[in-house]
């Protein structure tokens, strides 16, 4: 899940830097939502990168919580 978030941010930052050269057209043309909305997206791809990896940690790390909870524990005898 990362790599398709991650994949899709720079996807998003690519596009933006490759429409800045033409900022004037876009400009000209009222369509100047176009190169920021990639800006956004990429923006809101580093949220969604931030999110997705603490949520993957805290799923590792409940299952690690979940496993050893269930393993039997071992008692020493005197």
């Amino acid at each position: 899940m990362v790599a398709t978030i991650t994949g899709g941010t720079i996807l998003w930052f690519v596009l933006f830097l490759a429409q800045l050269p033409f900022y004037g057209w876009f400009d000209d043309h009222g369509h100047t939502w176009w190169v920021w909305t990639c800006l956004a997206g990429g923006g809101l791809g580093l949220i969604g990168i931030w999110y997705v990896r603490r949520r993957d940690a805290a799923i590792k790390r409940d299952a690690a919580a979940r496993q050893d909870d269930a393993a039997p524990q071992a008692h020493p005898t005197a």
